[in-house]
């Protein structure tokens, strides 16, 4: 384990956290925030079965997903904007996470999806380790943006079965201008990779439920088919059928956009969705998930109200 990440292990200091690619070093353990918008405690907004994940993700049981406060990122068009900037969440501490994992488990989750969880994962890795000593036996979902230091990811070898993670741009230009991080191309493309040194082949139990694997997802963002394209050819060209794709039509506008981002005020079009699925199936993209219909909708929003949190004992 590197230094930059020892330094923010559970029990020891967190002063200069180095957890995320912003590097900021925040004295997290101090109550200072980083840039995650969240100091060192763990803030979750939900804990709870969920149902509109991938279907090998889902499946008919639900995943056992773990929304966490805070986020690496500040994706202008965040449909958890309020638990992604850290302003909401209940705080709990390692024994009480690893408790929630069990308890989803007991609920018939297919696995433990963590959902933003980079700024947590010395502490999510403890969690995981006593909850398997306590009977876990899940997969366990690192469900993330793409925005992620290789030491961090490294440190989740044996921990991490599945990597849901986003591949949002490949333009600096635009990362920039919608999620304040420049440097995500390039970024994105090293942690993909360190993603399936971890995870080469994709395994999947007899009712088609994701074992091991490494899935990337695109949110298509209205204007935006080209750059869409062109990371479907990376991914692809790159990784082949090692890694599935999802290509997703569910970018949803919020009136907060109105102003500032014009261009993000609407939804995607059927064209303009249609266009990039057809785009993969020329390439010949076998592994994929696609979505069909209208699926911009803020009721697949779940409220970040605590529901599975609190501890009950």
């Amino acid at each position: 384990m590197t230094d930059s990440v020892s330094c923010s292990m559970p029990g020891r200091s967190r002063r200069g956290c180095r957890l995320c690619p912003r590097n900021c070093g925040a004295d997290r353990a101090a109550g200072i925030s980083g840039f995650c918008g969240v100091p060192s405690d763990i803030y979750i907004g939900r804990a709870a079965l969920h149902f509109w994940e991938e279907p090998c993700i889902s499946g008919t049981s639900g995943s056992g997903a773990v929304f966490f406060s805070g986020c690496p990122l500040r994706c202008v068009y965040c449909q958890n904007y309020t638990l992604s900037h850290g302003k909401t969440g209940v705080p709990v501490d390692i024994r009480r996470l690893s408790e929630i994992f069990l308890e989803l488990q007991e609920q018939g989750a297919n696995n433990i999806n963590l959902v933003t969880p980079t700024q947590y994962t010395p502490a999510i890795v403890e969690a995981v380790q006593k909850a398997r000593r306590d009977g876990l036996h899940l997969p366990i979902v690192y469900n993330c943006g793409g925005y992620e230091s290789v030491p961090t990811l490294r440190t989740l070898e044996g921990i991490v079965d599945i990597y849901l993670t986003d591949f949002k741009y490949r333009d600096g230009a635009a990362a920039e201008k919608y999620s304040g991080a420049r440097d995500y191309p390039e970024v994105a493309e090293a942690a993909l990779e360190e993603m399936v040194r971890q995870i080469s082949e994709s395994e999947f139990d007899q009712n088609g439920l994701m074992k091991k694997g490494v899935i990337v997802r695109h949110l298509l963002l209205p204007g935006q088919v080209r750059a869409a394209k062109d990371i479907v050819k990376y991914v692809y060209g790159r990784y082949g059928d090692r890694v599935w794709l999802s290509l997703m039509n569910q970018y949803t506008p919020f009136s907060r956009l109105d102003g500032c981002f014009p261009e993000l005020a609407r939804r995607v079009t059927a064209r303009e969705y249609d266009a990039l699925v057809d785009y993969a199936i020329g390439l010949g993209v076998e592994h994929a998930f696609v979505q069909e219909g209208k699926t911009a909708k803020e009721s697949f929003i779940p409220a970040f109200n605590g529901e599975g949190v609190h501890d009950c004992i």
